[in-house]
């Protein structure tokens, strides 16, 4: 009897250890305590930088972009100083951040001091920003493309984001002409039948990460295009034909898959985030039926909240893929941990979710 007694009490005490996700007494889905994890994850490192050691590497001004955001809507100036002196070389002409190779990865630095203009109004940074926005359109294609253009779905973002900050930041509106623009046009080169995009034209894989640069993408433009905008009605289909696609690939667990219409690839975080974002956003703002996709993007926030360390370390991130012929490639990609690819998505998210909390509406507001 002692010896069972015993057993029940070590399962016993046991249990709660094994079942408990919380991170230092907070509840794991708390997005404040799990958004400054983040933040502090970021501010705790070196930069991420390209090969040589110059330009910020565009994984990490997503995150720069997302550790700002968070700062703003939980109104902590204190941390929003911190995250801005963090990219304050972005003001020296030569500055260890600034790279002026004309290629996406490089250009898309500029959405950093975009954001912090948007929070501080400094015109040093507006000027920084539209270094980057401008020339990223010089000497543009016939099609008025951008003559970045490589027909890779990360692009989608790479030079729509970098766009629509700038349309945001001057109300020009050539700048939310060239985001749409390029955005439709690979939508119609891109998107598939199923809603999906292939890695690019020659790669006909749905990898993971690839479309969820997609889907923040159009997100991101649809925010800020006037519904009036010639672009906005093909953008939208677009949007809301991934997302319904996209729904019927969501695993039970809540996340999707790296490649994610494969059933036996592994689940995937930095994926996971950037389509709950894309739902969050849209069921926000009614493009998205919210019965539909609030459960979906709830589910998918769970599942993240489990996949972050004590340390505000995100795991089961793709490392970066390039494009490869073979599905060897994609479903044997390492793993990693805290990479700011995963980082990223995961911190727009919690600040989606906190610009819904500081601004209820009534009639959807019910804790998802």
């Amino acid at each position: 009897m002692k010896r069972i007694f015993a057993l029940l009490t070590g399962l016993f005490l046991l249990a709660p250890a094994a079942a408990d996700t919380k991170l230092d007494g907070v509840g794991p889905c708390d997005e404040k305590a799990l958004g400054l994890k983040l933040v502090e994850n970021l501010l705790a490192r070196d930069y991420m930088l390209y090969h040589g050691g110059k330009g910020l590497h565009y994984a990490e001004a997503c995150t720069g972009v997302g550790a700002l955001g968070f700062a703003q809507k939980t109104r902590d100036k204190a941390l929003a100083e911190r995250v801005i002196a963090r990219y304050d070389t972005f003001l020296e002409a030569d500055g260890v951040l600034i790279s002026r190779q004309p290629h996406v990865d490089h250009s898309v630095a500029g959405i950093v001091p975009f954001q912090i203009y948007l929070y501080n109004g400094d015109e040093r940074y507006l000027k920084a920003g539209l270094s980057f926005a401008d020339s990223q359109w010089e000497n543009p294609l016939d099609d008025g493309l951008t003559a970045q253009t490589r027909w890779w779905i990360d692009d989608m973002y790479m030079v729509g984001m970098l766009q629509i900050q700038a349309y945001r930041a001057t109300g020009d509106a050539k700048y939310a002409d060239r985001a749409a623009l390029q955005l439709t046009s690979y939508i119609r080169k891109l998107q598939q039948p199923n809603g999906l995009f292939f890695h690019g034209p020659e790669f006909h894989y749905h990898w993971g990460r690839g479309n969820g640069w997609v889907a923040a993408s159009m997100a991101e433009v649809l925010k800020s295009l006037p519904q009036g905008h010639p672009g906005h009605p093909e953008l939208l289909a677009g949007y809301r034909k991934m997302m319904a696609s996209l729904l019927k690939f969501q695993s039970d667990n809540g996340m999707w898959r790296q490649l994610i219409d494969y059933e036996y690839a592994w689940a995937e975080s930095s994926c996971t985030a950037m389509f709950a974002y894309a739902m969050t956003v849209g069921v926000r703002r009614g493009w998205l039926n919210r019965e539909e996709y609030q459960p979906a993007a709830g589910k998918a926030w769970k599942a993240l909240c489990a996949h972050v360390d004590r340390e505000g370390n995100v795991r089961e991130i793709c490392i970066g893929t390039g494009q490869m012929d073979d599905i060897e490639f994609y479903l044997k990609r390492p793993r990693t941990l805290g990479d700011f690819h995963g980082q990223a998505p995961v911190l727009w998210l919690i600040n989606e979710r906190l610009e819904r909390s500081n601004n209820p509406d009534p009639k959807t507001n019910d804790g998802f």
